[in-house]
This record gives C-alpha cells, sequence and structure tokens, in this order.
C-alpha cells in the first residue's frame, strides 16, 4: 500500500507519497525515479516520504512551499518527532539512496553525504498537515512495472533522438557536398567551349564564319 498526497495547488501540480510500512518503502527505493526526492527525521523513526519533482527540475529548485509540505507530512507521520519541536528533516535525491545487503528492511544509507541536505522545522503545522491527509489516496501499484514503462520510455526517446541526430549529420554532410560541387562547377574553365583572341588571329576564318562554328 502507498499512500498519495496532493502538494498545495498555488505550487503547481506535485505529488507526495509514501509507504505503508517498511515493506513498502523497500520497493520505493528500489524502484524509485529520478525525479524522486526522499524525506526522513534526522536521527528518529519516521515514514519515507517522497516528492515527484518535474523532468528538468532538481532539488535546487523545487518550490519553498513543497518542501514545507513535505518536512511537515514526515514529521506528522514520525512517532517520537511528532511530539516534539525543533525537529530536522534530511533528504536527498533518490538515486543518492545506498542500500547494502547487510542494511535492514526499509534501512538505507547514502552515496554521497553532501548531496544531503536538512531542513529545520520548528513546530507541527495542523493546516498543512490536516490539508495533506484531506487530499490522502490510497493504492496498490506495481512499481515495478511503473519503473520498466519508464525505462522503456527513456530507450525509445535515446533512440530516437540518436536517430534524428544521425539524420541532421548526413543532410549537413550532403549540403556540405552540394556547396562543394557548386563551387567547383563555378570555377571550372571548359576549354573546348571556349576561344581566345590569339585563336582567333591564328585561323583563316573571318568572325562571321566562327560564329557560324559556334551556332
Amino acid at each position: 500500500m502507498v499512500f498519495y498526497f496532493k502538494a498545495r495547488p498555488e505550487a503547481g501540480d506535485y505529488t507526495i507519497f509514501m509507504g505503508l510500512d517498511k515493506y513498502e518503502n523497500e520497493e520505493l527505493i528500489k524502484y524509485g525515479f529520478p525525479e524522486d526526492i526522499w524525506f526522513h527525521v534526522d536521527k528518529m523513526s519516521s515514514a519515507h516520504v517522497y516528492l515527484r519533482l518535474h523532468k528538468g527540475q532538481t532539488i535546487d529548485n523545487m518550490p519553498e512551499g513543497v518542501l514545507e509540505d513535505c518536512a511537515q507530512l514526515v514529521k506528522a507521520n514520525s512517532i517520537q518527532g511528532n511530539k516534539v519541536n525543533n525537529i530536522d528533516v534530511v533528504y536527498t535525491p533518490w538515486h543518492n539512496l545506498k542500500k547494502t545487503a547487510s542494511m535492514d528492511v526499509g534501512q538505507v544509507g547514502f552515496h554521497n553525504s553532501k548531496m544531503v541536505r536538512t531542513v529545520k522545522v520548528e513546530k507541527r503545522i495542523n493546516e498543512i498537515v490536516n490539508r495533506l491527509n484531506r487530499s490522502k489516496v490510497e493504492r496498490n501499484p506495481d512499481l515495478k512495472a511503473e519503473r520498466e514503462e519508464v525505462n522503456a520510455a527513456e530507450r525509445a526517446e535515446r533512440k530516437h533522438q540518436l536517430r534524428e541526430k544521425k539524420r541532421r549529420e548526413e543532410m549537413e554532410r550532403l549540403e556540405k557536398e552540394q556547396q562543394a560541387e557548386s563551387r567547383s562547377y563555378k570555377n571550372l574553365m571548359v576549354a573546348d567551349k571556349m576561344t581566345s583572341n590569339k585563336d582567333v588571329a591564328s585561323t583563316n576564318k573571318t568572325l562571321q564564319e566562327l560564329e557560324e562554328d559556334f551556332m
């Protein structure tokens, strides 16, 4: 079971989601998307909350309001963190999550600690938490199939871009060949179709006869 939430409407169309328990967390870790940002209460047990950014977005340009929604949601879904003020919430891109065989189910580490950021949450804001809970939808997605579908679409897009690149390169090559051929024709002097003054003087034919020959 995965719970889906809608971020504040004024920030745009953003989906926030989290697993029911550590087993769903394990699946979310395994089949995340490159656009996903992971949230967790620092040094406390909490839900694993994810934000799916738009294509082309990064952790550097996510809206502040959406960041606050995610931080409030993860605090509200921490038994200990929900009871205290001034907690830290850590967040990082999904691809920075590290999973090793020795870790428990749902447990994660980081590939690069420098990519982990922290936001301070002073207190629970019920207005935000209640709004998010009203938008909650429960689903049983096939996370593996969703990830494979995205992978297939990305492969198809890469193939399309490669074909377009080869087509443009071929068109540029043909255009250069045509331009080179055109320049060579302009500079070409065909001797048997031209008559110099010296050639005229060396013949006994009159100018009129030469013109008639040419015609």
